[in-house]
C-alpha cells in the first residue's frame, strides 16, 4: 500500500482479510431506527442513524483503516508531504486555511486582503466577471450564492463554458469601464478560460477602455504564462502546484468571493475548515465525523451495491453545493487503478447527483423511495433560518425530517392496507392499492445539521466532505488528487479544434462517427 511504483504482485483489495471482514460485517448489519448515532464536529452535527451499524462493523472498520496505513496517509496529507503519487507532489490545501500558514501563503493572503480593502475604499468596480472552470468556478459560485443570494453592491457574473453564449451572457448589459475581470486558471493553459478571457479583454477595448489589463486580476500557478498573456505582475495572485484545482476555493481564487460578499466571509470559511481539519486530525475513530461518514459510504457502495449518492441540501442558498460536491467526489474517486497502477478489484466512487429540497421532492424523490435501486441520501439542513418567515422554515425542516424518516422506516403493506381501509376504500381495491403504497424503508442516509448557514459552518461542511473523500481514497487504494481522464479529453479536443479550423489536416485515426462529424462540422 505504501509503494508509489510497480512492485511485486500484491494482494488485491478484495483479497485482504480486513476488507473481507468489513464487507461481511456491513452486509450483516442493519439500519436501526432506534439506535441514535449523532456526532459533533467543528460546530456541525452528523446523524448516522440511517446507516448500517453494529459493533462488529465498527471493529472491522478500525481494523481496515489500520491495514490500509490510514494514519500514515493522513499525516502525509496534513503535513504537506508528497501524497499525489502520479504527479509527485503534495495535496496541501489544508495549509491554505491554517490559522498560522507558511510564509508564502500568509503573504499572498495579505496581498489579497490589501487589494480588497483598497478596491472597497474606492468603491471601484461595480461589476465582476469571474472567468474560470471546474475548481476555479464552482467554489466561487457556491460561496457567492450562499452569502450574496439576495444581491450585493457588486454584481457578479460567471463565464465557465467554452460555449460563446456563456461569455456573451456574462458581458451583456454591463459597463465595461466599471467591470473587473477575474481570470482563474491554475495552469493558465485552460482553453475555455483563456478564450473567454480574451473575449472579455476585447469587449473592454472595443468599448474604449484605454488599458483593459488594468481591469484584470489573474489567479494562477503559472505567473510567467500570465505575464506573457498580458497581465501585469502586480495583478497576479499566486497558486501553488500542491493546490489541486477542486481544492482551490481556499486560495486566492476566493478573490471574487471577497469582493462580492466580503473578506470576512473568506476568513470565516477558512476558520470553519481549519476547525474540521483539527477534528479530523485528532478525534477518536468512533467520534471522527469524516472517518465515520467515509466508512458508511464504503458500506453503501461495496457491501450494499449502491452506485450513486444523492445530495439533498434543504437550503435554497446551497443550490451550487451539488455540482461542487460532484466535482470533489467524482473527479477524486472516479478511478479504476490503484497507486501501483494495477486494476482496482472493487467498485470505487459512486455517481453524485441531486438538487435542493423541497424542489427535489417534486422531481426524483419518487425514485429514491420506491424504485428497485434507490440511493443513499445526504440530507443537509440549517437548524436556524437566515430569513424572517418562521413558518417557511418550520415547513422546510418538517419536509427534510419527513423524507428522511420515510426512507429510514418505510411503510409496510399492512400499514398501507389499513390506511386505504380507513379512507373508505373497498376491501378488494384496498388490497390492490396498498401494494402501490408500500415503502421498503431501510434506505441509508446521513443528516448533516448546521446551526445556521455562516461562513464558518459552510467551511466546516466543505472540509468534512474533503476529508471523507480522502479516507475513501485511502481505503480503495487510489489517488484522489489527479484527474487524467479529464486531461485526455482536453488533448483530443485540441487536435479536433485544429481540424475544424483547417489548421490541421483531417486525422484518419478517428473512429467512423467522429470522422464523419469532424468533416461535416468543418464544412
Amino acid at each position: 500500500m505504501n509503494s508509489v511504483l510497480p512492485t511485486a504482485q500484491q494482494p488485491t483489495l478484495d483479497q485482504i482479510a480486513e476488507w473481507q471482514a468489513f464487507i461481511e460485517a456491513g452486509q450483516a448489519s442493519v439500519v436501526d431506527p432506534a439506535g441514535l448515532r449523532v456526532l459533533e464536529a467543528a460546530g456541525l452535527c452528523l446523524d448516522l442513524t440511517g446507516q448500517m451499524a453494529s459493533p462488529q462493523l465498527g471493529e472491522a472498520g478500525q481494523a481496515l483503516l489500520a491495514a490500509r496505513d490510514f494514519d500514515l496517509y493522513r499525516d502525509k496529507l496534513l503535513s504537506g508531504q508528497s501524497i499525489n503519487n502520479t504527479e509527485d507532489r503534495a495535496a496541501w490545501h489544508t495549509m491554505l486555511r491554517a490559522p498560522a500558514p507558511v510564509e508564502a501563503v500568509a503573504a499572498e493572503r495579505q496581498r489579497m486582503n490589501e487589494f480588497i480593502r483598497k478596491a472597497d475604499s474606492e468603491r471601484r468596480w461595480r461589476n465582476i466577471i469571474h472567468i474560470g472552470i471546474g475548481g476555479s468556478d464552482w467554489g466561487v459560485r457556491l460561496t457567492v450564492g450562499a452569502f450574496g443570494y439576495a444581491g450585493t453592491w457588486r454584481r457578479v457574473r460567471f463565464a465557465a463554458s467554452i460555449d460563446g453564449h456563456a461569455i456573451e451572457g456574462a458581458l451583456s448589459g454591463l459597463n465595461p469601464h466599471d467591470t473587473l475581470i477575474v481570470l482563474a486558471s491554475k495552469s493558465f493553459t485552460t482553453a475555455e478560460t483563456l478564450q473567454n478571457g480574451q473575449r472579455a479583454i476585447e469587449w473592454q477595448r472595443n468599448a474604449g477602455v484605454e488599458d483593459p489589463y488594468a481591469n484584470l486580476m489573474v489567479v494562477t500557478a503559472r505567473p510567467d504564462l500570465a505575464k506573457a498573456w498580458g497581465a501585469p505582475e502586480s495583478q497576479i495572485f499566486r497558486l501553488w502546484d500542491w493546490v489541486g484545482g477542486r481544492f482551490s476555493l481556499w486560495s486566492s481564487v476566493g478573490l471574487t468571493t471577497a469582493l462580492a460578499v466580503g473578506s470576512d466571509v473568506v476568513a470565516g470559511m477558512h476558520a470553519g475548515a481549519a476547525a474540521m481539519d483539527a477534528h479530523f486530525a485528532s478525534a477518536s475513530f468512533e467520534k471522527n465525523a469524516p472517518i465515520q461518514m467515509a466508512l458508511a459510504g464504503i458500506v453503501n457502495r461495496n457491501a450494499l451495491g449502491y452506485a450513486s449518492l444523492n445530495i439533498a441540501p434543504y437550503d435554497f442558498r446551497l443550490a451550487n453545493l451539488v455540482p461542487y460536491l460532484q466535482q470533489l467526489e467524482m473527479e477524486s474517486l472516479g478511478k479504476s487503478v490503484d497507486l501501483d497502477g494495477d486494476p482496482v478489484s472493487v467498485a470505487t466512487g459512486p455517481a453524485v447527483w441531486g438538487m435542493p429540497g423541497t424542489d427535489a421532492q417534486h422531481t426524483f424523490f419518487q425514485w429514491l423511495h420506491q424504485s428497485s435501486d434507490g440511493a443513499p441520501v445526504d440530507f443537509i439542513v440549517c437548524q436556524e433560518a437566515g430569513h424572517h418567515w418562521p413558518e417557511h422554515h418550520r415547513s422546510l425542516l418538517a419536509n427534510c425530517l419527513a423524507q428522511r424518516e420515510a426512507l429510514l422506516q418505510g411503510k409496510s403493506y399492512e400499514d398501507a392496507l389499513q390506511e386505504c381501509l380507513a379512507a373508505g376504500v373497498p376491501q378488494e381495491k384496498a388490497e390492490w392499492l396498498a401494494k402501490h403504497r408500500v415503502h421498503p424503508g431501510g434506505r441509508p442516509s446521513n443528516l448533516i445539521v448546521l446551526p445556521k448557514l455562516t461562513p464558518y459552518t459552510l467551511g466546516a461542511l466543505l472540509a468534512l466532505y474533503e476529508h471523507k473523500v480522502f479516507v475513501q481514497g485511502v481505503v480503495w487504494g487510489i489517488n484522489p488528487f489527479d484527474q487524467w481522464g479529464v486531461e485526455y479529453g482536453k488533448v483530443l479536443a485540441q487536435g479536433i479544434t485544429e481540424e475544424l479550423s483547417g489548421a490541421k489536416a483531417k486525422d484518419g485515426g478517428h473512429d467512423a462517427s467522429t470522422a464523419y462529424w469532424v468533416k461535416r462540422f468543418s464544412g
